[in-house]
């Protein structure tokens, strides 16, 4: 445990949360690419649980391996201090990008905008630009949630500056 500690920089046990959702998070997405390629040509329900586990194995651990490059390059650029940081900051991207996509589907049903009302060409691009400012919310919300509310607030001026809006 104090290896982990030392090589994730962890300073309180509360941090070793981070490393808990990452490791729940890298195997939860390889699982679910994992279920998504399963061949149909399985007879046997064993065949298809021992591909689903050696895949899903599989996938994390080359997710775990590119997280860890992305460590490297992000951590200097992003000026973060501890490496159990960038695992709450990958968090955090995570739950906005899912949230912001669920949270906007409700919101264009409540303006009467749905996919039987207007054709794909019109839906989409009105979905993205209704995305667009409910993940600058909730991306400084869930930044605050996981205690990476500065982090996240100069990163949304910078974001928000590069499309010409001054906060």
């Amino acid at each position: 445990m104090q290896k982990i500690k030392e090589n994730w920089e962890i300073n309180h046990n509360w941090q070793l949360l981070f490393i808990l959702l990452g490791i729940i998070g890298l195997l939860a997405s390889s699982y679910f690419i994992a279920i998504r390629i399963l061949p149909a040509t399985f007879e046997d329900i064993t065949y298809e649980y021992a591909f689903t586990g050696i895949v899903t194995l599989l996938l994390s651990f080359i997710f775990y391996k590119a997280t860890l490059w992305l460590f490297t390059k992000l951590r200097p650029r992003w000026k973060v201090t501890y490496r159990w940081e960038l695992i709450a900051i990958f968090i955090v991207f995570a739950i906005t990008g899912s949230l912001s996509a669920r949270i906007s589907g409700p919101f264009m049903g409540l303006l009467g905008l749905n996919k039987e009302s207007l054709s794909a060409w019109l839906f989409w691009p009105l979905r993205i630009l209704i995305i667009f400012p409910v993940y600058q919310v909730v991306l400084v919300c869930m930044g605050w949630v996981f205690g990476q509310h500065a982090f996240f607030w100069s990163f949304e001026k910078k974001m928000l500056a590069r499309f010409g809006i001054k906060l």
